[in-house]
């Protein structure tokens, strides 16, 4: 009776631990890495006028950003000034940019910016699928399982994610330049 129970919370725990993460994913950085894998319609066009390296709030450099003046392609709103963040290359003031947008800011198709919040995906997403394999193993053995295994492959999970950013960011500045 009680292994059943402790099988029955172990698996809703799975559910819970997966929902919350697919949650808290799209919550934080979703929208932007839908922009910038360029899914969907083109929101509008940037008009841009400068670009300069941006820095996080630690004084990192994060890329290019580019402030200009975006101009929706539906009638829903006026023109306004918006940032281009994480662009793609170093645009010369008037260079017209087809963009999406999330948040508030412009997002254009762009190899360093799916390395950067694809990255931002993998490291977030981590703990939660290690916690959910852990309570996974719990449920299907009906006790505690040793936790020394997932410990390790949390570690390899962190280099695996940033890898498998800097491959999708790879793939889509090919893609970029094939189409």
């Amino acid at each position: 009776m009680v292994r059943g129970l402790g099988r029955g919370v172990a698996g809703v725990g799975v559910v819970v631990t997966l929902v919350f993460a697919g949650w808290l994913t799209w919550l934080l950085p979703g929208p932007q890495m839908v922009a910038v894998l360029g899914f969907g319609p083109v929101d509008g066009v940037v008009a841009i006028h400068e670009c300069y390296e941006a820095s996080d709030a630690e004084g990192y450099a994060t890329g290019t950003d580019c402030t200009g003046r975006y101009t929706p392609r539906r009638p829903d709103g006026p023109p306004r000034d918006i940032v281009l963040d994480t662009a793609a290359h170093d645009y010369r003031p008037g260079t017209e940019v087809e963009v999406r947008t999330a948040r508030g800011r412009a997002y254009e198709r762009s190899g360093s910016a799916v390395f950067r919040f694809g990255t931002v995906i993998g490291l977030l997403l981590l703990p939660f699928l290690v916690l959910a394999a852990w309570l996974f193993a719990c449920a299907r053995r009906g006790r505690v399982a040793d936790g020394d295994g997932y410990v390790f492959a949390a570690l390899a999970g962190l280099v695996l994610a940033i890898v498998a950013a800097a491959v999708a960011g790879i793939l889509v500045e090919i893609g970029m330049l094939v189409f």
